[in-house]
């Protein structure tokens, strides 16, 4: 009988959940989506790969490649303040969930 008020409650009010992907997320200033990267400041010199504690980030200068997993990129923001031209950016919007791998690519 302890939880009869919880379950009134929760019979008369709506969800304190939304249903994601259907529903857009609120996005908060401070939220952090995802990585972009500015290919023109770009130099390739590999710092950000080498600062990501999940190796999602390879870049490869001899076919002038930046290539980032979706999937194993935590949204840390750590290659973005090891980026020393600014060619990261933390987008406040997320991007749209899969179930396979998904490699970005970008060439210059």
């Amino acid at each position: 009988m302890k939880f009869l008020d919880t379950i009134i409650k929760n019979v008369f009010n709506k969800p304190k959940t939304i249903n994601y992907p259907n529903e857009e997320k609120k996005n908060y200033e401070i939220t952090r989506g995802h990585i972009e990267i500015d290919m023109d400041k770009c130099v390739l010199c590999g710092l950000c790969s080498k600062r990501c504690p999940t190796s999602a980030i390879t870049v490869d200068r001899q076919n002038k490649e930046w290539k980032i997993d979706r999937l194993k990129c935590i949204q840390c923001g750590y290659c973005c303040e090891s980026c020393g031209k600014k060619a990261l950016t933390m987008k406040n919007e997320y991007i749209k969930p899969v179930d396979t791998e998904k490699i970005d690519e970008f060439s210059k």
